[in-house]
């Protein structure tokens, strides 16, 4: 009995590999993709990439209005036109930016001139867990009652839905 071996090279794995991780990518893309076409505006977003460009249409052909370099920043989806999104920014500027560019993960801007109080529970008697300046993002939950838990990098605390923008006021 003869048994023959199989020899592949180095550069054959490599290639294989990339394939199955490109493949993956594109599976999660049109999943977070589709997610987004389903949903009625407005409703609430962010921006997934490190530098994503707001347009003053539904095309690359239209200028460019701003460029992000703020990945995660909080925007609301106001309308849809097939693969772009018309996008409100914290500041209230208004423009377009192609659906791969954002997520449907939930964040949250901290505003105001003050550091805002994130709390243990959500009431206004809870004990502070820490503050946040305001421009920090992160990411929110479980938003009711007037409040949101609100996580940053790993900490967690319910904060008053008036001091983000990320969350409809009550």
């Amino acid at each position: 009995m003869t048994i023959k071996s199989l020899s592949i090279s180095a550069s054959t794995i490599r290639y294989v590999i990339l394939l199955s991780v490109a493949i993956l990518f594109g599976l999660s893309m049109s999943v977070s993709v589709d997610a987004q076409n389903k949903r009625k505006t407005p409703y609430w977003a962010s921006i997934d990439e490190p530098e994503a460009r707001m347009r003053t249409g539904p095309s690359t052909e239209y200028p460019v209005k701003w460029v992000y370099k703020r990945e995660k920043l909080p925007i609301k989806v106001i309308d849809i036109h097939q693969d772009w999104r018309k996008i409100e920014d914290p500041d209230g500027d208004q423009g377009w930016m192609h659906v791969r560019l954002l997520s449907p993960v939930r964040t949250a801007m901290v505003i105001g001139k003050s550091n805002a109080e994130l709390l243990d529970e959500p009431s206004p008697n809870a004990r502070v867990a820490w503050r946040a300046e305001p421009g920090v993002v992160g990411r929110i939950e479980d938003c009711k009652d007037g409040y949101c838990r609100m996580d940053v990098a790993g900490r967690a605390g319910y904060i008053d839905v008036r001091k983000i923008m990320g969350e409809e006021k009550i």
